[in-house]
Order: structure tokens, then C-alpha cells, then sequence
């Protein structure tokens, strides 16, 4: 039996590593799962872990308030000494691009643990954009034994950069496998969720998400300008923002966009929730890079506030526009789709991201890797 140790700390994490979780328990008799939180995000990662009736084995409370990236790094990484310390781990999996996961490639990598890295291989080729994941997705690949790469774009990426062939496995992306995780009474649930609050999910639903540290500061002002402009102009539909905590997007966001009756400002909502949403949605409009990969599940059309993309795929398949923080863009992007009827722009390209096998197929190269 081998000792694997999974790291996650955020959100996003959380939901694209729990289906590769929950395979590897299947096989008592081949690993013994140890989950590790940095709890990067503490609130949403924990929720997370709730609706997919999992749990931390280990909690580190890495964050303090206003810390700089530097000083994130130093906890993560002194608190993750400590777990390898006391835990003789054969593979840590990480996923994705965090501090959380370059942390734990890292303290992997200085213990000689194989690394297996979740999501590998995306790449905007812009070490600013976004910043800094981009840096700590490629920093991550360089010490990974195993790389589970989403697409065939990803895994030329991968090539490109010298990484052996036999490191790198195309499966798919495991937030797919997440979505079919989610049965019709958790979507139920999620619909009386909104009933209460008073929101009337429908066809004319916008929903927004915006949180990137580089859309920070002039960027967010030039989105909100546009969202108020689109509100303004579209009073039948209902702009839904789940707000990211940073004071550096939440205020702003409450103080230039709540007094707009059909804007909706709610506190980020939980896996299920937001997904009801997506469902549901008219229009999105995020910064976000699960979302990118998800909404195509649906059909929603999907405008992405950034200037780069490590998920070209969405661009290349016509599910997802980059429009960036221009103010023009968004609204001239946004108009097209909102003067349009629901039906008529629904997306029918299929999901470049995936079928829904990615965990299963993880799991059986984890096997073959530790049989060889």
C-alpha cells in the first residue's frame, strides 16, 4: 500500500482534485489517501469538501490578512516542513497553479517524494498573465514525475519544454468528472437556495465572477463601468456577482454596483450553487479559469476578462471569447449575446476539456506507475 499524499488549499483545488480522491479510496488495499489542506481559501475550500462528503485529514490555517506573496509562500512551505516531518509519503498530487501547489511540488520535490500534478501543461506563455500562477504551473511541471495533462494542446506544451513523453498522460480534466458528480436533489437544493434569497433564476441570467489579482486596481474599474453599463441598458436580465472577498474587488464592487436593483451581489456561493447557475446562465463573464472550463457543459456563451489564456482550447473550439478589461469589448461581446434570444445562442460545440473519465483514467496510470 502506498502513502499518497494529496495538497490542495483553494477552491478551485479542491473540486478538480476530490474526483481523483474519491477513485483513488476505491483501493483501500493499493493507497492510503492523507488529505492535506492549506486552507488558502479556509471557508470556501472546507465548504467544498463538505458536498463531496469529504474531509482534511490535515489543516494548516496558512493564511493571515494582507499578507504579500512572499510571506504566503514562507508559511506554506514552513507548515508543509512540519507534514513531511511526521508523514512518509510515496506521491504528492497537487493541482493546477497556486501557491498551495507550487509549495507542494516543491516541499515534495526537496524531500525526493515523485510529484504528480492534477491540470498540467496550460500555458499563456505570459509570465504576468495570469500572475503569478503561470510561473508556479510551469515551475511545477519541471518537478513533476507524473503529468496529467487536460488536453493534446497541453501536452505539446509539455514537449515543448523538454519534459520526457513518458511523463506525460492526456486524460481529460477532472472538473468535468466534478459535474457529474452532481445529483438532480443537490440541483433542487440549489434552486430553492436562490428561491429564498428572492432571485429569480431564469434565461435572462448574467453571471459574473472576477477576482485575479492582475485585474486588480485600473482593470476593475473599466469592468465595473461596463457591468453598469449593461445593467442599465438591460434591465430584464439579472446581473448575479458572487463577490470575492479581496477588499481590493469587494469594495468596489459593493460601493459602485449596490444600489442597481437588477444586480445581485451575494457572497461566493458554494460548488453546487454556482454550478445551478452556470446551468442556467444567459451569459458569463469571468476571469476565472475553472469556468472556462465548465460552462461549455452547458452551452453558455462565455466572455473571458483576460488578456491571456492557458486554456486556449475554449478560444480555439468558439465556446469563449477573450475580451480582457476593455471596456468596449465586453459591452459590444456582451450586447450580442443579450439582444439575442436564450435559445438561439446556446453554444453546441462539444467540451474540449473533457468526458467525465479523467479520475479513472488518473488512478489507473497512479497503478501502473507504482507496478512498474
Amino acid at each position: 500500500m502506498k502513502n499518497i499524499l494529496f495538497i490542495f488549499g483553494t477552491r478551485p483545488e479542491v473540486i478538480k482534485l476530490a474526483p481523483v480522491i474519491i477513485e483513488l479510496k476505491k483501493y483501500p488495499e493499493r493507497y492510503n489517501v492523507i488529505v492535506c489542506n492549506t486552507e488558502q481559501q479556509k471557508e470556501l475550500s472546507n465548504q467544498t469538501l463538505e458536498y463531496f462528503g469529504l474531509k482534511a485529514d490535515i489543516n494548516l490555517d496558512c493564511m493571515m490578512p494582507n499578507q504579500s506573496l512572499l510571506q504566503i509562500q514562507t508559511r506554506i512551505l514552513n507548515s508543509l516542513n512540519q507534514v513531511f516531518n511526521e508523514i512518509k509519503a510515496d506521491a504528492v498530487i497537487v493541482q493546477g497553479d497556486t501557491m498551495t501547489v507550487l509549495c507542494g511540488a516543491l516541499a515534495a520535490f526537496y524531500n525526493k517524494i515523485p510529484v504528480f500534478h492534477i491540470e498540467a501543461g496550460l500555458r499563456s506563455y505570459d509570465i504576468y498573465e495570469p500572475f503569478p500562477e503561470e510561473v508556479m504551473r510551469q515551475m511545477t511541471s519541471r518537478v513533476a514525475e507524473l503529468n496529467f495533462a487536460p488536453t493534446q494542446k497541453n501536452r505539446d506544451a509539455l514537449l515543448k519544454e523538454n519534459i520526457d513523453d513518458d511523463k506525460i498522460h492526456v486524460v481529460g480534466n477532472t472538473v468535468i468528472d466534478a459535474l457529474f458528480c452532481l445529483s438532480q436533489s443537490t440541483m433542487t437544493k440549489a434552486a430553492e437556495f436562490f428561491e429564498e434569497k428572492d432571485i429569480k433564476v431564469d434565461n435572462n441570467i448574467v453571471l459574473i465572477t472576477v477576482h485575479r489579482r492582475e485585474n486588480h486596481g485600473e482593470r476593475i474599474d473599466k469592468i465595473i463601468d461596463a457591468i453598469k453599463y449593461l445593467a442599465q441598458k438591460y434591465m430584464e436580465n439579472t446581473f448575479i456577482i458572487p463577490v470575492h472577498p479581496n477588499p481590493n474587488v469587494k469594495d468596489k464592487i459593493y460601493t459602485r454596483l449596490g444600489k442597481y436593483k437588477n444586480v445581485k451581489l451575494l457572497p461566493p456561493l458554494d460548488y453546487p450553487n454556482l454550478v445551478y447557475l452556470m446551468k442556467n446562465a444567459k451569459l458569463i463573464l469571468t476571469d476565472s479559469g475553472g469556468i472556462q472550463e465548465e460552462a461549455p457543459s452547458f452551452g453558455c456563451p462565455t466572455l473571458v476578462m483576460r488578456y491571456e489564456t492557458e486554456r486556449q482550447e475554449g478560444i480555439d473550439a468558439g465556446v469563449s471569447v477573450l475580451v480582457g478589461a476593455d471596456y468596449e469589448k465586453i459591452i459590444s461581446e456582451s450586447e450580442e449575446i443579450l439582444s439575442d434570444t436564450f435559445e438561439h445562442t446556446r453554444l453546441k460545440a462539444v467540451n474540449p476539456y473533457g468526458n467525465g473519465t479523467s479520475a479513472k483514467q488518473t488512478e489507473k496510470i497512479i497503478h501502473e506507475y507504482f507496478s512498474e
